[in-house]
Order: structure tokens, then sequence, then C-alpha cells
């Protein structure tokens, strides 16, 4: 059984940092493509960064040079550090596994940026 349980929100001041963790368990991280989306209140869900298995990573615009996506093959673990953040980054974080049928996905770290 895949699960994948994220950690790490919180409420922070703009400019501040955070860093998101996604412990994975029923599938090896260094093999498989991992990526995290956001979901902001009315909005669609949308993909923020995402790690392949050799290594490359891609961004979304809106938060390039701000974020990125690392993994911890040791412990199964993937990490996504947010800098300088925004009010408009406030949303749920989720982490998200491929898998053979459809796509697993954790319960989500709820992110908050105040102004």
């Amino acid at each position: 059984q895949v699960q994948l349980v994220e950690s790490g929100g919180g409420l922070v001041q703009a400019g501040g940092s955070l860093r998101l963790s996604c412990a994975a368990s029923g599938i090896i991280v260094s093999i498989n493509a991992m990526r995290w989306y956001r979901q902001a209140p009315g909005k669609q869900r949308e993909l923020v960064a995402a790690s392949r298995s050799g290594g490359s990573t891609n961004y979304a615009d809106s938060v390039k040079g701000r974020v990125t996506i690392s993994r911890d093959n040791a412990k199964n673990t993937v990490y996504l550090q947010l800098n300088s953040l925004k009010p408009a980054d406030t949303a749920v974080y989720y982490c998200n596994a491929p898998g053979p049928d459809y796509a697993y996905w954790g319960q989500g770290t709820q992110v908050t940026v105040s102004s």
C-alpha cells in the first residue's frame, strides 16, 4: 500500500521560508518521478515542482528561483524548500507519485503566507 505523508506547512510572514516534507512508503522515491502540487481556495490544483528519477527538475514559472525540490533516498523522502514566500503562495501543498493505474496523493499540508 502506497502512502505519501506531507508535513512542514504552517503560517509564515511574506519573505519567509518553509521546508515541506513528503515521506513515502510503498514506493521508492529514487526511481520514481515525484511532484509537488498546490491548490489555493477557489483555484485548480497546479504543478509546482517535479523531480525525475534521473535527477532533472522543473518548476512552475511562478516559483522559479524561489523553490527547490530535492530527495533524500535514504529516508525515502521528497522535500520542497520554499523561500521568499508571497501571499500568493498560500495553498494546500500535495505530494504526488505515479502509479500503474492512477497517481498517488498525500493528504496535503497547508501553507499560509501573511502580508
